[in-house]
Formats: C-alpha cells, structure tokens, sequence
C-alpha cells in the first residue's frame, strides 16, 4: 500500500509543478485529489494543499477563493475526518448532464466507508471542481460555514 501511496504522490507531483488549471478528464481530476492523502511524511500526503496554484488547478473560480480563505476547518472535507488511513479508493462517473460530470469517489476511511460526489466541469483548461457533496453536506457550504 506505501508504494501505491508513493507512486500516487509522484504523480501528483507532476502536475503540482504546470501553472495551468484543470486535468484531462475526471478520473484522474479526482485521483489526483486522493494523491495527496498518503502517511502525511511528505508535503505531498498532507492533504490537498491551500495555495494558489494548487486552487487554479483543482477548484473552478467560484469556489477558489472559497478555498484559499477557509484554514480553521474542524475537519478536511475530502476524507470527512481530522485524520485518515485511506483504504482503497473506486472512481466511478455517475452521470454526465450538460456541461457537469458527476464522479463518485468511495474509500474506507480507518474503518468507515466514505462516499463523496465530485462535481465536475470542463473549462477551458480542462476538468475542475465545481462542488462535492456528502451525504449531509457540500463542499461550498462548509467552506462557507468557516470561511475568515
């Protein structure tokens, strides 16, 4: 599991270091997201990082400020925990309506199951985030419920 974990931040890595938005389709938008979820030993397994190269490249405009703003969280959305030890995680596309793609990520989170619903669109850099949603909530609410 370490050098799955290793091989998805070296990866990750490749596409931390272009300047431009977005990826090339919504699977890996969304396993680039999970990239950076590994031990916490390096800055590439800390969590999805609140910078903004990292927010032009992740996050549509609407909702990277949002991002950028929000630091007193009292978890991190993208694992709906404090901590984690992901197990492995299934992507699957749900729906394709209009201009939105609809991604289900699913994965065990030391011991419990999580399932988040990325919303996806592709811009004209390729696919960005447009909202998540869990079971009780939306990533644009939470980081409006603690926004600075």
């Amino acid at each position: 599991m370490r050098i799955f974990a290793a091989i998805l931040g070296l990866l990750a890595g490749f596409g931390i270091s272009t300047p431009q938005a977005g990826f090339r389709s919504p699977e890996s938008l969304v396993r680039n997201v999970y990239a950076y979820y590994g031990d916490r030993s390096s800055a590439l397994s800390s969590g999805l990082p609140r910078d903004g190269g990292t927010a032009r490249q992740f996050f549509d405009p609407g909702l990277r400020d949002s991002w950028l703003s929000t630091n007193a969280e009292p978890y991190d959305f993208f694992v709906q925990s404090p901590t984690w030890k992901l197990g492995g995680i299934s992507i699957s596309i749900l729906r394709r309506q209009f201009d939105e793609t609809y991604v289900a990520a699913s994965f065990d989170n030391q011991g419990r199951a999580v399932t988040l619903n990325f919303i996806l669109v592709d811009g004209p850099d390729g696919w960005v985030i447009t909202d998540v949603e869990s079971p009780h909530d939306s990533l644009r609410m939470f980081l409006t419920q603690y926004k600075n």
